[in-house]
């Protein structure tokens, strides 16, 4: 009986008379109707040539050889050492290269790697259909992170310095598919607050100047109804500005007049013209992936720093097919990621929403029903305020005693934060915001810009820092209207205690974690509310 080089070369023997087609089958493989069946093979040697052992790609070859029928027909039928090669069709081998890694297969396991943003991965089993929401619950159960609908699963490119936000719905083992082999591409778990923003501030994200078009045509309707509108039907109104182009095969950045409609996206060779001899179709937006760039002047030299990348599914890898542009501004550039989204996936993008808004209305336990212990369900509402207690039978008046207890609790938790304490004495107050996931400890001004910006340039996003230039100091960094703004808090100690405040005494806080639930409920001096914080998990 051969050895495993002699399977090798049945099975080598076996995909060269399949890859020429010619009119006579193998005779070192059984039909399926004998004893053998489709996987076990017969154990003559193969062609005398091929001396590896490791699969090679044969091309086809005419040649018989009848005289290695009788011996394979009196030795035994062995299993297949290599049942892979034969499906051609499922092969990696005998794939073709330019396919990558191929579409993947129902039914089939598949390896993710998902990063932090930390650097730390994490290994996950995906099946085929798993969607990018799937994974991030996932992720976020194994974590023991919060649970909310901001979470989100990056796709990016490090060599070409793009990025992107996987819609909820989209297959993750089908993007990851779409890679080319060995290229520097991964999955990042990280927050994204302005995933579903345009359902929420769309008359800010849609520029009036950007929609002229929609409102002349509709100039009955408000600016922001119209948008809604446009957003309730799954559709996208019409938006048009200018962008810069960099030409193919140039270095060189052009300025022209682009216009989205439904029939794609063109832009004008002459000024604003909207004359169909001066429009001139630019990118299939349904074939093609939207990507920001995040390196643009250092990679790509664009004019600013608010570049984005139409990228064609059929470029794999490289620079070359990728159609790079750049906005003026960030509001620029984020009502036009908002439009291509829209254009793209339509009304399953506003499903997406509905479905996320309507995961946060539900109890946060996993599975239908709450799980309960069998102590749980006998426990009673009681009343202990008179000399004996009583059960409380009245659901209202259950309800007004959680509330009670908890407006006690509240106002006992207030007066331990602000007992006198001395600054040498108890360093508590000082150091008990280490703790709380907004606090980002000795980060710079250019990591927290660039955190934040990754996060979502959404207002109210924010994270507490030290500050680099006063030792002593913490720093409260703040998006409003797509700009990140920092603001110095300074401890300030009077008869024996110790304060924090950001306007010089006048409000003053007790440490730092009563400064941020204040002005999550109250502006005070900032522009807005603290809405979202930024954190960043360990995978």
């Amino acid at each position: 009986i051969p050895g495993p080089a002699g399977g090798c070369r049945d099975a080598a023997g076996a995909a060269d008379n399949a890859m020429e087609g010619g009119a006579q089958q193998s005779s070192l493989w059984e039909p399926p109707e004998q004893d053998g069946g489709p996987g076990e093979r017969d154990g003559g040697e193969g062609p005398p040539e091929v001396k590896r052992s490791q699969p090679l790609f044969i091309h086809g070859s005419s040649r018989q050889l009848p005289q290695e029928e009788p011996r394979a027909s009196s030795l035994p039928s062995i299993p297949n050492p290599f049942p892979e090669l034969c499906s051609p069709s499922n092969s990696p081998i005998l794939s073709s290269p330019a396919l990558g890694q191929g579409p993947p297969r129902e039914g089939t396991s598949h390896v993710v790697k998902v990063f932090g943003e930390d650097g730390a991965c994490r290994s996950l089993e995906a099946s085929a259909g798993t969607t990018a929401r799937q994974l991030c619950e996932t992720l976020v159960r194994r974590t023991r992170a919060l649970h909310d609908h901001s979470w989100a699963l990056v796709e990016l490119h490090q060599h070409l310095a793009l990025e992107r936000c996987l819609e909820d719905h989209e297959s993750v083992v089908e993007v990851q598919s779409s890679w080319a082999p060995g290229a520097d591409s991964r999955f990042v778990f990280r927050k994204n607050f302005a995933k579903y923003e345009l359902f929420k501030s769309n008359a800010s994200l849609f520029p009036e100047v950007m929609v002229s078009s929609c409102l002349e045509a509709n100039k009955s309707m408000a600016h922001s109804e119209l948008i809604q509108n446009f957003l309730n039907s799954g559709s996208c109104p019409e938006v048009q500005g200018f962008l810069q182009l960099r030409e193919a095969g140039r270095k060189v950045w052009k300025r022209f007049h682009f216009s989205l409609r439904r029939s794609g996206l063109y832009y004008s060779t002459k000024g604003t013209s909207k004359d169909p001899r001066h429009l001139q179709y630019f990118a299939d937006l349904t074939e093609s992936n939207i990507y920001y760039v995040t390196q643009g002047k250092k990679l790509y030299g664009t004019p600013t720093e608010f570049g984005f990348c139409i990228k064609p599914h059929k470029v794999r890898s490289g620079v070359k097919g990728l159609k790079l542009l750049c906005s003026e501004d960030e509001q620029s550039r984020s009502c036009w990621m908002a439009a291509f989204r829209l254009f793209k996936y339509g009304m399953q993008l506003y499903r997406n929403y509905q479905q996320a808004q309507a995961r946060l209305s539900q109890p946060p336990w996993i599975g239908p029903t709450p799980l309960r212990s069998v102590s749980d369900n006998a426990l009673v509402a009681m009343d202990f305020s008179g000399c004996t207690g009583r059960v409380i039978e009245n659901p209202n008046e259950v309800l007004t005693a959680a509330l009670e207890e908890a407006q006690a609790w509240r106002k006992k938790t207030t007066h331990r934060y602000s007992l006198p304490a001395a600054c040498h004495s108890s360093p508590l107050s000082a150091a008990i915001h280490r703790t709380q996931p907004w606090f980002h400890g000795r980060i710079s001004r250019e990591d927290t810009q660039q955190l934040i910006g990754r996060q979502g340039l959404v207002d109210g996003v924010f994270l507490v820092r030290e500050s680099q230039r006063n030792p002593k100091g913490f720093v409260l960094s703040l998006c409003h209207l797509q700009r990140i703004k920092h603001y110095l808090i300074l401890p300030s100690e009077e008869e024996g205690r110790l304060y924090f405040t950001m306007d010089d005494g006048q409000t003053r806080f007790a440490d730092l974690i009563q400064l941020v639930e204040f002005h999550q409920i109250n502006r005070g001096i900032l522009p807005c509310k603290l809405r979202h914080y930024c954190t960043c998990v360990a995978l």
